[in-house]
């Protein structure tokens, strides 16, 4: 590192509320009487404008108080502004928006990517319900229903004849086919 670059990181100590300046100057750095008085007199100074910024600063502080007790604001209603103008300042910047962007595209993708499953699901189903297969089942379990229930016209709703077909062979007695272990 260069001098220069040095001189932009390095950190002296900033001497601390009552601290002596004049102690912290390192021993190679000898300051004459008449220039440890300046810097007294400067030291005094700055304190006592500390010292009148924090008197002023409590004045505001307590004015400020008690110009929200006349307006009824409370430490409540305060936090309940705070929280909803900080919410108000996040949704403004410019990670938020690409994030609320990027999600929305993510969940209309989404949902077009379970509509899409949805329909494929409905069209198998439906594939698999006029499928030869499906069609004998179907008649096997009318059969049935007819043999346990009686006469019905053929035909309704396969939710109804698998429940009636349910129904009546828990009320009646095994058919030799079931015995047999045929359907």
């Amino acid at each position: 590192m260069d001098r220069g670059e040095q001189g932009l990181l390095r950190t002296d100590p900033v001497p601390e509320e009552g601290e002596d300046v004049a102690a912290t100057i390192s021993a190679t750095e000898t300051l004459s009487e008449e220039e440890q008085q300046e810097l007294r007199r400067e030291l005094a100074k700055v304190e006592e404008e500390i010292q009148t910024l924090s008197q002023v600063l409590a004045a505001k502080e307590k004015h400020l108080a008690e110009i929200k007790r006349k307006l009824g604001i409370n430490s409540l209603q305060e936090l309940k502004q705070n929280i909803a103008k900080g919410w108000q300042d996040v949704t403004a910047t410019s990670a938020y928006k690409k994030t609320s962007e990027t999600l929305s595209q993510a969940g209309q993708k989404a949902s077009a990517a379970f509509s899409s499953v949805g329909s494929v699901i409905t069209k198998k189903l439906e594939d698999v319900k006029n499928s030869p297969t499906f069609k004998s089942f179907e008649e096997k379990v009318e059969n049935l229903k007819s043999k346990v229930g009686g006469t019905k016209p053929a035909g309704g709703d396969f939710g109804e004849v698998l429940n009636s077909t349910a129904n009546a062979s828990a009320t009646s007695e095994p058919l030799p086919e079931q015995t047999q272990g045929g359907l």
